[in-house]
C-alpha cells in the first residue's frame, strides 16, 4: 500500500475486527500514518508492507522473505502472544523489534472456554441439543456419559492459563495431572497438580486439554502414534494451535473409537488464515466432535486490550522507546531490549 504523506507508516497487514478505530486513534494520535489490508499470503504482505515502518498482524504470515522485503520496516506487533506465524529470528537478523501481548490480556477467557469444550464434550450437552431440535427427547442419547469427579485432567503445559484451568478443574472433583519439561516438578507440585511424564499423560488421563505453544517440535504432536494410545473412553480438548492436532488422525480416531471425543478451539487448517474458506473438513460432520472457530481468547474486553497492546507497542518501537512487550533482543539506537517465548500458546 503507497503511503500518503512524509509521516512513518504502520500497516494493519490483517484483521477481523471489523473495523480498525481503536488502532487509528492511537497510531494518529503519535503523528504517525496508519495502513490496512487484508493479507492472507506472505506475498500479499510483501506488496502490502514495501512502504511500512511497522506492521501489525493477526494471521497473515510475516515469513523470512516479508522481512528481507520490508526494508523500511522497524517493528512487527502481533495481535495476541503465539509467535507461529512471525519469523522472529529472521526479523532479529534484521534489527527488527518483534512484539506480542502477555498471556494476561485473555487468559481468563482461554481458561473459561477450555472448561466449557471440556464440560460439553463430557456431558454430550451438543449432542443433546440437535437431538431435541430434531424431536429426540431422551437421556440416552448422550450415552454413555460417565461421572466427572474422580476421573483425570491432564494438562499440556503449564503455563499462565493451563494454571486457571488446573483451579476451575478442581471444583469438578477431578485428579489434575500436568506435563511442561519447562518447569520444575516442585512449581507445578505447588499449585495441587501432579507432574506427569507425556508419555504417563496422554495414556492415563481421561480428559487431555492441550495449551502448549504451537512449534516445529509440537507441530502434530498428537497424531495417529500418540491418539492411538489414549484411552478409548477419553476426550480430547485443544485450546492451543489447531496444527498440534493432526485433523486426518484425529478423524480417524474418532471414526473408529480410538478415543471418545474431541473438543478443538481450532482445525489444523486454521480457516482464518485463508481467503475464500469452505466447511469441507470431515471433523466438522461427526458428532462427536465439537469446533468453535478460534474464539477462546475473546470477549469484548479482550479484543479492546489485545488491539490497543499491538498498537501501542509499534508506537512505542516508532518513536524512540522501548517496547514494553519484547519478544526478541534487538539494539534500536540506546535501547537493547531482551524478550521472552510466551509459555501458552495463544
Amino acid at each position: 500500500m503507497t503511503r500518503t504523506d512524509s509521516r512513518e507508516a504502520i500497516l494493519i497487514a490483517d484483521f477481523d475486527f471489523g473495523d480498525v478505530d481503536i488502532e487509528r486513534a492511537i497510531v494518529e494520535g503519535a503523528g504517525l500514518q496508519l495502513l490496512a489490508a487484508q493479507c492472507k499470503s506472505e506475498d500479499e504482505v510483501i506488496e502490502a508492507g514495501r512502504e511500512a515502518d511497522g506492521v501489525l498482524t493477526q494471521y497473515a504470515r510475516v515469513g523470512s522473505r516479508a522481512i528481507d522485503s520490508l526494508t523500511r520496516c522497524r517493528v512487527i506487533a502481533r495481535y495476541g502472544t503465539g509467535m507461529d506465524i512471525v519469523d522472529v529470528e529472521a526479523a532479529t537478523r534484521r534489527g527488527i523489534q518483534v512484539t506480542n501481548a502477555p498471556n494476561e490480556w485473555c487468559a481468563e477467557e482461554v481458561a473459561d472456554h477450555a472448561v466449557a469444550l471440556w464440560l460439553a464434550a463430557a456431558r454430550k450437552i451438543c449432542q443433546y441439543d440437535r437431538a431435541t431440535q430434531q424431536g429426540e427427547w431422551h437421556w440416552k442419547t448422550g450415552r454413555p456419559i460417565h461421572r466427572l469427579r474422580g476421573q483425570v485432567l491432564g494438562l499440556l503445559s503449564f503455563g499462565s492459563i493451563a494454571r486457571l484451568i488446573a483451579e476451575r478443574a478442581r471444583a469438578f472433583g477431578v485428579e489434575v495431572w500436568a506435563h511442561d519439561p519447562f518447569l520444575d516438578q516442585s512449581e507445578i507440585r505447588a499449585c495441587q497438580v501432579r507432574p506427569m511424564p507425556f508419555d504417563d499423560l496422554v495414556e492415563g488421563a481421561d480428559y487431555v486439554v492441550v495449551q502448549t505453544p504451537l512449534t516445529p517440535q509440537t507441530h502434530h504432536t498428537f497424531d495417529r502414534a500418540t491418539l492411538r494410545r489414549m484411552k478409548p473412553t477419553a476426550i480430547l480438548v485443544n485450546t492451543a494451535r489447531g496444527p498440534i492436532v493432526e485433523d486426518a488422525a484425529i478423524h480417524q480416531a474418532l471414526t473408529e473409537g480410538w478415543i471418545a471425543g474431541a473438543a478443538l478451539d481450532d482445525i489444523e487448517e486454521e480457516p482464518a488464515k485463508q481467503r475464500g474458506w469452505r466447511p469441507s473438513n470431515r471433523l466438522l460432520k461427526l458428532p462427536n466432535v465439537i469446533v468453535t472457530p478460534h474464539a477462546a481468547y475473546y470477549s469484548e474486553e479482550a479484543v479492546r486490550m489485545v488491539r490497543a497492546i499491538a498498537a501501542e507497542e509499534a508506537v512505542r518501537v516508532l518513536t524512540g522507546q522501548a517496547a514494553r512487550f519484547p519478544v526478541n533482543e534487538v539494539t534500536c539506537g540506546s535501547h537493547s531490549h531482551p524478550g521472552s517465548p510466551p509459555s501458552d500458546g495463544f
